[in-house]
């Protein structure tokens, strides 16, 4: 089943290419999230039942929320809409708010998060793959471990990085964020009492022309107790010339406003090796909505698949 879970996304896009024709005609929603204790009414039928991530939904059903409701809907287009609260909704009325406009980037990358969040697939799985922390890159007993490649290029201007509270730490310590050019000359610091920090790098503290960094965490007063470095190479403009054509066609298809969208375009930063660029749309996603499960152990099987927590 695991290796079910993590098969290639090159097989995934395969079998979505040669079925698409064949499953578009098969539902009008696929359930992509859900949380609180929700229920489908099926066309025709005289009870309603339990909504599962993964279930097929067509237009002649009915979506019964419940009052803490988060459901994620992906239509066969590969667009998303999102029911919150409680409320009964007929699958045709959602149905008539989905711009099927041009949309071959979104499907296929709503396609990927739906075969990554099948329930039937990974019912198994999930009580088995939960993230223990991040993979260790420092050394010491009191390294400052972080979850993050040890060398990444990043396509957009924002980085999330995230680390694990070396043991013995405590409320009252504080971290400092150092970043220095490959001239080990720093460029930026930053303390702070979380174990995340968001790195913009289009503020022009971190104005660089060479677009390379190295980032270090530190305990504040103690520079002893510390991550491993972490390498960052901005991608300009003229680098990665088709995926940035994707992305900017993915944009034209899909917003970056809500934490189900956020999902999709982390796999398609994954997709195309950007990990540091998926990690961020994770963090980003899970912030919006931090009691949904179903983004959280998506997120943890993407730390495991990636090698970034263990």
């Amino acid at each position: 089943m695991i290796m079910r879970k993590f098969i290639s996304y090159a097989f995934v896009v395969a079998m979505i290419l040669s079925c698409g024709s064949v499953s578009a005609q098969d539902y009008a929603f696929r359930v992509l999230a859900n949380k609180g204790t929700n229920q489908v009414k099926k066309a025709g039928a005289g009870q309603a039942e339990v909504l599962k991530t993964g279930a097929k939904l067509s237009s002649g059903d009915e979506i019964i929320a419940s009052d803490d409701a988060y459901i994620g809907l992906m239509h066969k287009s590969g667009k998303t809409t999102e029911i919150r609260g409680a409320g009964t909704k007929k699958v045709s009325e959602l149905e008539k708010n989905i711009n099927t406009g041009s949309s071959s980037i979104a499907s296929r990358y709503a396609s990927f998060v739906m075969n990554k969040m099948n329930e039937e697939e990974n019912t198994n799985n999930r009580s088995r793959l939960n993230a223990t922390g991040a993979v260790s890159r420092a050394t010491g007993s009191a390294a400052i471990n972080v979850m993050a490649p040890s060398q990444a290029d990043l396509l957009g201007d924002l980085a999330i990085l995230r680390w694990d509270a070396p043991e013995g730490f405590t409320e009252d310590d504080s971290y400092v964020v150092k970043i220095e050019n490959i001239f080990n000359e720093e460029i930026y610091s930053e303390e702070t009492k979380k174990t995340s920090v968001a790195l913009d790098f289009s503020d022009e503290d971190l104005a660089y022309d060479m677009g390379l960094y190295l980032v270090k965490i530190y305990k504040k007063g103690d520079d002893e107790i510390a991550s491993g470095e972490v390498g960052i190479k901005k991608v300009k403009s003229g680098d990665k010339v088709e995926v940035q054509e994707n992305l900017a066609n993915l944009k034209s298809e899909v917003s970056d406003d809500s934490p189900l969208n956020k999902i999709i375009y982390a796999s398609f930063y994954e997709e195309n090796g950007l990990i540091l660029d998926a990690l961020t749309k994770y963090e980003e996603a899970i912030k919006m909505s931090p009691d949904i499960d179903d983004f959280q152990e998506l997120y943890q099987n993407f730390l495991i698949k990636n090698g970034l927590a263990e």
